[in-house]
């Protein structure tokens, strides 16, 4: 099948998700997974109406900006070291990793010299998993609270990964665990943060995760195919 169809199916599986939640399909935003795919490749997927692309690496997704411009919204969705925080807050819009509070000081220290108020999403590991990244969720709260002080970040959700699982319905916990902490987070209508994005669900568990809530869902594989 062509990246298009791919998309379109991926597209009209999250509309079909979302209403089935009672909730608008407009709500929910696909962010197009590139990380490994080549400029032409990731050039179909805008033109079928990929407007969210996200990538894993600093250098590998600035090799890609360089080369395509601003065609599309350019998301960070992996691990970020905070010494490539300076390169990242001239790719990126929405940095979906920030885990402590010294890459979120970097990121601030880092925007104020571009001028700039980076919008990210605070990584929470529900799982605990020692592997991954992410803020313990015990933790994800005072983090919140912290990283909310400062100028030149604003702080615009929460993200997670659950453990992989052939079954979908495996991360529906994961993901409830995040949307109800997001919703003790608002109840205390911190000063810099609007917690307006869920930013969970990837090819084999977007379903699940838009039933649980998720504004953000990152697919790669289900349009691309397998990673070789």
């Amino acid at each position: 099948m062509s990246i298009a169809h791919n998309l379109k199916t991926v597209l009209d599986r999250i509309s079909f998700a979302a209403s089935h939640a009672g909730r608008e399909p407009s709500s929910v935003r696909l962010v197009v997974v590139t990380k490994t795919v080549d400029i032409d490749r990731i050039r179909e997927a805008v033109a079928a109406g990929g407007l969210l692309l996200g990538e894993n690496r600093v250098q590998e997704a600035k090799e890609k900006i360089e080369k395509l411009g601003s065609i599309a919204s350019w998301h960070l969705i992996g691990r970020l070291q905070t010494n490539k925080a300076k390169y990242a807050v001239k790719l990126f819009d929405l940095i979906h990793s920030v885990d402590n509070i010294e890459l979120a000081r970097e990121l601030d220290k880092q925007a104020a010299k571009t001028g700039k108020v980076q919008d990210v999403l605070i990584e929470v590991s529900i799982a605990g998993e020692a592997a991954k990244a992410g803020v313990a969720l015990s933790a994800a709260a005072d983090l919140v609270r912290e990283a909310a002080k400062l100028k030149n970040i604003r702080i615009k959700g929460l993200m997670t990964m659950p453990p992989y699982s052939d079954e979908p319905e495996a991360s529906r916990p994961y993901f409830r665990k995040l949307s109800e902490l997001r919703d003790r987070l608002e109840q205390e209508s911190i000063p810099n943060v609007s917690l307006k994005e869920l930013s969970m669900g990837m090819s084999g568990d977007y379903e699940v995760a838009i039933a649980e809530g998720a504004t953000l869902v990152r697919v790669g594989t289900a349009i691309f195919g397998e990673r070789h």
